[in-house]
């Protein structure tokens, strides 16, 4: 972790909204959580590009720092933010620790990056994870898969008996990896009372693996139906954001920002009363 320093308003407009919304003060801390698999910097317009341009992918382009400017710029606003499809410094990123950078130019004053899958200096698979209170604790877990190259980053805040902790994770294409890896993030989650996972889960709201989770936990998913893949033309939601019951959720809304192939997803939510994370 290391540390740095920010914020302002994103201005962004949403294409989809849900949640739940409570009337009257609130006497707890709103958080406001982002989610967003940026593709290491690069915007798609279609699949189309996304063939053609695939060679983008594994060697070093200006739209990468480019792009990573108006990302830091977007998610300035936002309390804790998770990071996917990173990369932690390679020939494709221009050896740009990606977290850093947008940490840096977004001015969060705490960072992390976990790198998953390397492949030697040409690329650098990570999770990022942002924030403008300090962590008490951060845990790298590597995930269950037949193939190795997938994390959580498990962030906790505050005390051991009243925390609330934060995963990142970016999942497996196929579903009995799926249903691994969300087996042992229950595991995991099942130890604490105040969690928020989120990340690429690359499967819909309503999917075996994700309804398992659920069954296992008492995490919920606020809103359905967030569509936020394709970028260019939304239609499957496998970016979430998922709750417990204790954390009261506001809204929950993805942003109709193109700079990846996937939208960003966000989520406000309002903390219990006893429970404060301070300032940095």
């Amino acid at each position: 972790m290391s540390n740095l320093t920010g914020e302002q308003d994103s201005g962004a407009k949403s294409p989809a909204a849900g949640g739940a919304a409570g009337g009257g003060a609130d006497p707890g801390q709103r958080l406001r959580l982002l989610s967003y698999n940026i593709q290491t910097g690069l915007s798609s317009a279609g699949y189309r590009q996304m063939l053609t341009g695939g060679w983008r992918h594994m060697l070093p382009h200006p739209e990468r720092k480019e792009n990573l400017d108006r990302i830091a710029q977007m998610l300035s606003d936002y309390d804790l933010v998770g990071l996917q499809e990173v990369d932690a410094g390679s020939l494709r990123s221009g050896f740009i620790n990606q977290t850093e950078y947008i940490a840096h130019s977004a001015r969060f004053p705490f960072w992390y990056h976990q790198t998953n899958r390397r492949i030697g200096k040409l690329a650098q698979h990570s999770n990022g994870f942002m924030s403008k209170f300090r962590p008490t604790e951060i845990d790298d877990h590597k995930l269950p898969g037949a193939i190795p190259g997938r994390g959580a980053l498990c962030v906790r805040f505050g005390g051991r008996h009243d925390s609330l902790v934060v995963v990142i994770l970016h999942l497996a294409l196929g579903r009995r990896a799926r249903m691994r890896q969300l087996g042992y993030v229950s595991e995991v989650a099942s130890d604490f009372r105040h969690v928020v996972i989120m990340g690429d889960m690359n499967c819909r709201s309503d999917s075996p693996e994700i309804q398992a989770l659920l069954r296992s936990t008492d995490l919920r998913e606020p809103a359905h139906d967030l569509y936020t893949w394709p970028s260019w033309r939304p239609e499957r939601n496998i970016d979430h954001i998922l709750v417990s019951e204790s954390l009261r959720v506001h809204r929950t809304l993805v942003l109709n920002h193109t700079f990846s192939d996937h939208l960003p997803i966000a989520m406000e939510v309002l903390l219990p009363e006893e429970m404060h994370l301070g300032v940095n």
